[in-house]
């Protein structure tokens, strides 16, 4: 037997090597959702960061190139399904991963339960325009069901979805863009440019909300198992994907600002603010299809937050962290069909639990939007961390690599700080309520995450070896598949 062949195996029971570059790409697309942030998320950040939204998305795809950068060290060196949980186990060893770990279950997952209260918010305004009137929790319980049934039954279906559908939004959005600023006569605002009225405090806590609209551009590397040629076509899409986005948001950014100044209307109070651009530009019936194919790409972000979300948890249950089911395939869909069950159902749960207390749709997908960032910041800056740490294990650290480790960390303390807050200061201030307590109940969260790990040690002293042993023969199947 080759090693070619031998690298065509799975060894997780997923389907083998089956998706080209360009549907791993559509899978971080589909998490960062691109087209909700324009059409829905905007006005959130806008409310922060004023004059100075651009900027926020400009630092927010900086700060997440170099992100990509140290992501890439290991992407470019080893895959598997468990994402920059496997990554950084093994750049700063098991506990650091498990943490990693639990960050990337809530990140997804919270992403997955904040886009579908989007889905089931745009779905009722949808359907108030045609007289049909339809309940949250059914649009909820659609939203996830479908999720559930497209990512237990083919990853290729899943990602070719995901593919058609970011791909007709977004050019569907740019079109409008270009309208809405002829119609403003492709003007150079002085406001924008000239940062008016912005804080640096209003931009770094907007950040929080960039971050999240970046968030699962680094998705891409849980099909490990799935993707073509994955050392090369995963670190290409991880790149691709946060640059194509960072300028996409950051022109959308430009023209939405333009395009609510001197009208009628707040942007930072607009649910859908591309559907009064477009009528407000003369082109309504343009609108309505943008907010469509928006209710379409929010159901792409439910079904691609779910596909990570579900193959960390098989990864991890296979370390021996969750129960076994977990880490179970499908024998003739070849995907984690216990693990998608249980992602799609909390994905459903909580979000359906805030609706029936009374917490709009559009409120709860801020909360929620807010707190899944704390996941991506922690992982984002784990990875930053645990890249020169394994390359100098491997004797191919460079003085450079150092450089960019210290950029990923020190643009993703900005968000920190701006999620956090100083007190007393004018530059960071503490959040107001409830946004102050989310970074406590994450803290809450990752502190009972690291004693269920310590539990599990304690009863099988054996685990930790054995999950080293598990991450070191993945790196070797890819970097001396000979000695596999």
């Amino acid at each position: 037997m080759t090693s070619e062949i031998r690298l065509n195996q799975s060894a997780h029971g997923l389907r083998s090597q089956c998706l080209p570059y360009k549907e791993v790409l559509a899978q971080s697309f589909a998490v960062i959702a691109p087209t909700t942030t324009p059409a829905a998320n905007l006005g959130l950040i806008f409310a922060m960061s004023g004059n100075g939204t651009w900027l926020s998305f400009l630092l927010g795809m900086m700060g997440l190139v170099f992100v990509s950068v140290n992501i890439n060290q290991f992407a470019s060196r080893s895959a598997s399904p468990g994402s920059l949980y496997s990554y950084i186990a093994k750049g700063l060893g098991p506990t650091a991963g498990v943490l990693c770990g639990w960050g990337l279950v809530l990140a997804y997952l919270f992403t997955g339960m904040a886009v579908l209260c989007g889905f089931a918010n745009f779905g009722e305004v949808l359907m108030g325009h045609l007289g049909i009137h339809i309940s949250s929790i059914t649009l909820l319980a659609i939203g996830a069901g479908l999720s559930w049934y497209m990512a237990c039954k083919d990853i290729q279906l899943s990602a070719t979805t995901m593919l058609i559908i970011e791909g007709v939004s977004a050019g569907l959005i740019l079109v409008l863009g270009m309208i809405v600023w002829a119609h403003k006569g492709f003007a150079l605002d002085p406001a924008q440019l000239s940062l008016q009225g912005a804080t640096p405090g209003g931009v770094a806590m907007g950040l929080v909300l960039v971050v999240f609209g970046f968030s699962g551009f680094e998705s891409a590397t849980s099909l490990g198992d799935e993707a073509k040629k994955p050392l090369s076509t995963i670190p290409k899409a991880v790149m691709s994907s946060t640059i194509l986005t960072g300028l996409f948001f950051i022109m959308m950014a430009y023209v939405e600002v333009l395009g609510f100044s001197g009208s009628s209307a707040s942007l930072a109070n607009s649910e859908e603010p591309l559907t009064f651009l477009a009528n407000e530009a003369g082109v309504g019936l343009l609108g309505e299809l943008i907010a469509l194919s928006a209710l379409l790409s929010f159901f792409a972000c439910v079904l691609g937050s779910i596909n990570p979300a579900a193959r960390v948890f098989f990864m991890m249950a296979r370390h021996g962290l969750f129960h076994t089911s977990l880490g179970e395939a499908h024998k003739s869909n070849k995907t984690p069909y216990v693990a998608i069950t249980m992602s799609s159902l909390i994905t459903f749960l909580v979000p359906a639990t805030m609706s029936l207390f009374g917490l709009k749709l559009f409120q709860s997908m801020g909360y929620l939007g807010t707190i899944c960032t704390y996941g991506f910041l922690l992982v984002y800056i784990l990875i930053s961390i645990a890249a020169p740490v394994y390359l100098y294990r491997l004797g191919k650290l460079r003085p450079l690599d150092v450089v960019f480790s210290l950029l990923g960390v020190g643009f993703m303390m900005i968000p920190v700080l701006g999620t956090v807050g100083i007190p007393g200061s004018e530059l960071f201030p503490v959040p107001e309520y409830p946004y102050n307590v989310f970074p406590f109940l994450f803290l809450m969260y990752l502190l009972a995450g690291c004693g269920w790990f310590i539990m599990q040690r304690l009863r099988s002293p054996e685990m930790v070896e054995e999950m080293e042993e598990a991450i070191d023969a993945i790196h070797v199947r890819f970097n001396d598949p000979e000695k596999f």
